[in-house]
Parts: structure tokens; sequence; C-alpha cells
């Protein structure tokens, strides 16, 4: 087949700026090629990036693009004319994967592939303007049940596919092995939960947190996906005289560096509030398969990652906080089966690897290529 993976206006591939769909379909689209299959990438030009070049045997083209802004209509206005220029140097194809806002509206039904639509934000309102779009894809259960709610033709449209670890999973490192660090590895932002994840850390008895540490790790600034340094220095004077115990850090794009910090904590925390934001979690399953022991708030899309028995959920409620600190205290204190619940969580990673997604992927390529129009 001859697959077009078409990504957004604002973040480069690869994910030289973070993001996990970028992440994701830079390496779904060397597995396609690895499967024999014609790829050809297009994404944003930015940070030195050459407007062509051949990755994995994967084609990608870059064009101009735009640096993220908050207010989410100027968002769109801007990847407008990213969408027109994406749309001069298309080629036909037999599926186009995209996740623009604009292209399933603007573009031909065929003549660049049947559009598969991938859904990687929580929908709000305009998947019924998606009527030229063959497949809406999804990466939990969690949104295709918002999805449908949005659409008519329910029936064979949406795909429930997850994001794949986007690296090879390696031999589980020894919780005994690794510091006693607990990770955030994520946008800092409000809708992510930090400055609560903060504030309960540090009412935490000293007795429990003796010896352990908390990571902060992620972009800050609002054209990255961040809340801006307004909210990061709210974070920063709220950390206060608290330094040797909690940290934070400017983010790390880098994959060897990312898999890292994985390895070096044996808790990873995402106590993220953003209940029609989040999608999936790919962090937590990265972190998953380095090993760590996940704690996610009450969000419906972490219930397809989470390990059973080893499944660690903090209540969405008016008391957040106290939750937080709670089950956080809770997991430090059972210290004696951290090495079990990190074996549950690796276990439960191997079933999202590359290879296994991309077949998935590739199989419902092929059912709609196949499929009577």
């Amino acid at each position: 087949m001859k697959i077009t993976i078409l990504q957004g206006a604002f973040l480069p591939v690869p994910s030289c700026r973070g993001g996990a769909i970028e992440k994701a379909w830079f390496a779904l689209g060397k597995a396609f090629t690895a499967q024999g299959h014609k790829v050809t990438h297009i994404s944003r030009q930015c940070d030195g990036l050459p407007s062509e070049e051949f990755i994995g045997g994967v084609h990608h083209k870059r064009i101009l693009g735009r640096n993220a802004v908050r207010n989410p209509y100027l968002l769109k206005l801007l990847e407008l004319p990213y969408i027109w220029r994406a749309r001069k140097i298309l080629l036909p194809a037999d599926i186009i994967v995209t996740n623009c806002f604009w292209a399933p509206m603007l573009f031909p039904s065929e003549k660049f592939g049947k559009i598969y639509v991938h859904v990687g934000r929580y929908p709000k309102g305009q998947l019924i303007l998606y009527g030229k779009a063959k497949r809406l894809q999804v990466p939990s259960i969690g949104v295709a049940q918002a999805v449908e709610k949005e659409i008519k033709d329910k029936i064979g449209r949406v795909s429930v596919i997850p994001y794949p670890i986007p690296w090879e999973i390696e031999n589980l490192v020894p919780v005994r092995d690794r510091p006693k660090q607990l990770l955030y590895f994520g946008r800092i932002h409000p809708e992510k939960g930090v400055l609560s994840l903060i504030k309960a850390w540090k009412k935490i008895n000293q007795d429990v947190t003796n010896g352990w540490k908390l990571r902060v790790i992620g972009p800050w600034r609002s054209d990255h996906g961040g809340g801006g340094l307004e909210y990061r220095n709210k974070i920063k004077n709220e950390i206060g005289e608290e330094e040797s115990k909690i940290e934070l850090l400017e983010p790390i794009f880098d994959t060897s560096q990312i898999k890292r910090e994985y390895q070096s904590a044996r808790i990873f925390i995402y106590p993220s509030l953003a209940e029609k934001g989040e999608t999936f979690g790919l962090s937590v399953l990265e972190s998953m398969s380095m090993g760590c022991i996940p704690i996610v708030s009450e969000l419906k899309c972490f219930n397809d990652i989470m390990p059973e028995d080893a499944s660690f959920i903090v209540p969405n409620s008016n008391h957040f906080e106290n939750s937080l600190r709670e089950t956080i205290q809770t997991v430090i204190m059972k210290e004696s089966k951290h090495q079990v619940f990190s074996t549950l969580a690796y276990e439960k990673s191997k079933k999202f690897t590359v290879e296994k997604v991309a077949r998935k992927f590739l199989e419902d390529f092929k059912e709609l290529n196949e499929s009577v129009q």
C-alpha cells in the first residue's frame, strides 16, 4: 500500500519538541515501511530539519508551519495555510492518515487516498463535519464512546487502536537498583495537575518520603504546549525551600535521555485533570515499559493500559490533592511489593509494541481499502 501520514502544523517530526502523536506516528511509519509499504510523512519544517529526507525508509517531506498559541480558534486559523501547502505536495495514495483539523473537510474524499482521521484529542463537536472520512481512529475506548456521541453513522467508522511504545522494550532494571525517585514526565500545564502534585508531595509525612525525591520534567513554554512562564513560576514558588526533595527540570526530547529517566525512577505519576483532554497516556505506557509503577488520575483513557493488581488510581474529586497525597504515600509504603508491581507494569506494556500496534493499523487499512464504497 501507499500510505501518507499528514501531521499537524505545530510540531516537527521527529519529535524534537515533544508530542505524543508525532512520536507515535514517526515510529509507526517506519514499521509500515519495514512491512513493505511505501510511506510518505508530511510535517512541519523547523529547527534545522531538511525539507526532504528518508528516515528508516520513510520519505519525510516538511513544509512551513507555525508555533502553537493558546487561543483554540486562532490555532485552527493558523493551521489553514499549512493545509494548503500540504495539499500542493500530496500524491495519490491508498490511505492518508491525518490529525489535522481542516484536512478531512477540505481534501477530496479519494484523490489522495481514503481519509483516515486520527482523533488524537478529545472531540469537541468537529467530527460531524468529517463526512468524507472513511475511518475515525481513536487510541482508547473512552474516546471511542465520546466520538460515537458526535456522529450518526457509527457502524464501521470508528476504530480503537492504541498508541505504540516508540522503542524496543529492553530488559527490566530491578527496582532495588534504582534510586528512590518518583517521576512526572509531561507538559507543565495546569490541566496536568502538576501544582496539585507538588502540594500533595509536600504534605506527605517526612518519615515516609525520607530518602525519596520527586522529579518534574517537561515543556513549560506555551508554544511547546506548556502553561507558560507564569505557571512555571507558580510551581517554583510552591517548591520553595524543598529543592532538595523536589526537582523542576527543563524538558527532554532525546529518546535515550528519556529512557534513562524512566529507568532511574521507581514510581511514575501522571495526575492529569484534563477529563476532556487526555486520550491515552503514552508517557504512562512508556514508563511502564521501563518498569515504573504507575499512579494516574481517574480518567477513562487510562483504563486501557493500567496493569491489573498494580493499578493505582487517584479519584478525581473535590479533595483531589488529599487523595493524591494518600495514594502516593500508600504506594511508597508498599516497598516490599515494588518489584512485583514493577514487573506487572512491564509485562502489560509488551502488548503495545510498535510491531503489534502497526499490524493492527495495517489490518484496518487493508479492510478499509478492500471495502466496497
